[in-house]
């Protein structure tokens, strides 16, 4: 039986990959915070299945710890500061998981296990204000955020290690993906929130924004700029890629995405017309919630792990942005007694 360790289990990619790896018949580790694990997670429904081994990603002492004891075939790295639009409140926070936690595991995994393969989640946000697209492995980052920033540097580690160490490290440069599971600080979630309150007829919600407002207020969405575009695909897919990169028999880097470009004012009309609204009459635009300096226009460019990995997206963004006004709805109503 195959061991692995997950860091960042208890986010929205940490319970998918769990769940994945589980039905593979792997034993599954997570390293997690205390406090973390204690609160209600996405991978709660997995307590009694997984073994959780307590430890900071800021701490390197914490991560040989649970590689000692997980003794791991493979080691996917997802803990993160994972908010690039609070990152610029909390730099040193996410310089410290986001860059420092890597190179803290990727230096354990070299003394404690260096046979194991390594999974290290990248992202399209270090791609940042680029102007050339579809993005793939060779195109020049230029971040935008302190999350895209730490991001590139623990991006660049990951091909010193393997150089430098003979390490199997493989990077996921991760395009947006989602689901049921993301927490409502995303916008995504927001507004599958958003439509789901409209659809109850609730005018003012008891959730609130990063301002401390209700996220709906007299009937009302606030969103920042709605002319953002993404490629957006469903997070189940995601993990799958992460699963098949260390399959090969080589480490390497690998763009992840659907190819498919659609701006916040589709998710929009998808998560509205999911009950039969226009959104046009649900949402509108705060300038107090536009970043600093927005993150440009990135479109994936998955044609390598198309042909190495034979990945393919399985999740339309119609079909995903439904799930998540579903269970949006299911939520609220659990909460309202209905």
């Amino acid at each position: 039986m195959k061991r692995a360790l997950i860091t960042g289990i208890t986010g929205q990619d940490g319970s998918f990959l769990a769940e994945f790896l589980l039905e593979k018949g792997y034993e599954v580790f997570g390293l997690a915070r205390h406090e973390s694990w204690i609160r209600p997670h996405s991978a709660s429904h997995l307590a009694d299945r997984v073994t959780v081994l307590f430890g900071d990603m800021s701490e390197g002492g914490d991560i040989a710890s649970a590689l000692q004891e997980a003794r791991p075939d493979e080691i996917y790295n997802l803990a993160s500061q994972s908010r690039p639009g609070e990152s610029w409140a909390r730099a040193p926070e996410t310089l410290m998981i986001n860059g420092m936690g890597a190179i803290r595991l990727f230096d354990a995994v070299r003394h404690t296990c260096p046979k194991a393969r390594v999974y290290h989640a990248s992202s399209s946000e270090m791609f940042g204000g680029t102007c050339s697209g579809p993005q793939n492995e060779d195109t020049p980052f230029h971040p935008a955020n302190p999350y895209a920033a730490a991001k590139v540097y623990a991006h660049h580690l990951v091909r010193i290690c393997r150089d430098s160490y003979g390490l199997f490290i493989s990077s996921g440069i991760l395009f947006n993906h989602e689901s049921e599971r993301r927490p409502l600080h995303f916008v995504t979630q927001k507004i599958a929130y958003g439509a789901a309150c409209a659809a109850l007829g609730i005018s003012n919600s008891r959730d609130l924004n990063e301002l401390g407002r209700p996220i709906v207020t007299d009937g009302r969405l606030a969103l920042g700029n709605l002319d953002i575009a993404r490629d957006w695909g469903h997070a189940s897919d995601f993990v799958r890629a992460m699963w098949l990169m260390l399959q090969q028999d080589k480490a390497d880097d690998f763009v992840v995405g659907t190819g498919k470009l659609h701006t916040l004012r589709d998710l929009c009309q998808a998560a509205y017309g999911r009950v039969r609204l226009d959104w046009k009459d649900h949402v509108m635009s705060d300038p107090g919630l536009v970043r600093p300096l927005e993150t440009g226009q990135t479109l994936a460019d998955a044609s390598k792990a198309r042909k190495i990995l034979n990945w393919e997206p399985t999740i339309s963004f119609e079909e995903m942005v439904g799930k998540m006004v579903d269970a949006q709805i299911q939520r609220l109503e659990s909460c309202s007694g209905r």
